[in-house]
């Protein structure tokens, strides 16, 4: 009976990491999709300008999605140590209740607890990073003077992206 109660108090912290990082991963996801929602709209928008032979807008498109290309690979790499992160929680999480019976899983539990964590403060770096950028391209188009010429939003035929 001992045993039982220790392999739950072993899994209530990990369950209690996992539960945070699943919802960083979702909030990080929600960012991933927005940026990409973003860059496809500029692709189309470009390519309708260059089709239509506006070379100064689409040269400002093109300015706009290489700068929300590098936002999308700083939230790429957010997302995908968050990921890791969450695997190495779940799978500290099984070592721990192997250690009840194998001291050397219990030992690898902790190693790879802490690396669990060392991603997911990898993950907050590049998501603080990733914000404090956030309003560049936006404030990059309000300054750049071939947007002023538009009219309408870079939406495709007048439909919404989604």
């Amino acid at each position: 009976m001992n045993d039982i109660s220790r392999l739950f108090q072993a899994f209530l912290a990990p369950a209690i990491v996992i539960s945070a990082t699943a919802l960083l991963v979702l909030s990080i996801n929600v960012r991933l999709m927005g940026i990409v929602s973003r860059l496809r709209q500029f692709v189309h928008a470009r390519y309708n300008a260059a089709k239509s032979e506006q070379v100064q807008i689409a040269e400002a498109y093109t300015a706009q999605i290489e700068s929300i290309e590098k936002r999308a690979e700083i939230i790429r790499r957010c997302f995908l140590l968050a990921l890791v992160s969450l695997a190495g929680t779940i799978v500290s999480c099984l070592l721990l209740g192997m250690g009840l019976y194998y001291i050397q899983a219990a030992y690898a539990a902790v190693a790879v607890f802490v690396a669990a964590m060392v991603c997911l403060l990898g993950a907050t770096v590049y998501y603080i990073r990733e914000v404090t950028v956030a309003l560049s391209s936006v404030q990059e188009e309000a300054r750049d003077e071939r947007f002023m010429d538009l009219g309408a939003s870079p939406e495709i035929g007048g439909r919404d992206p989604m």
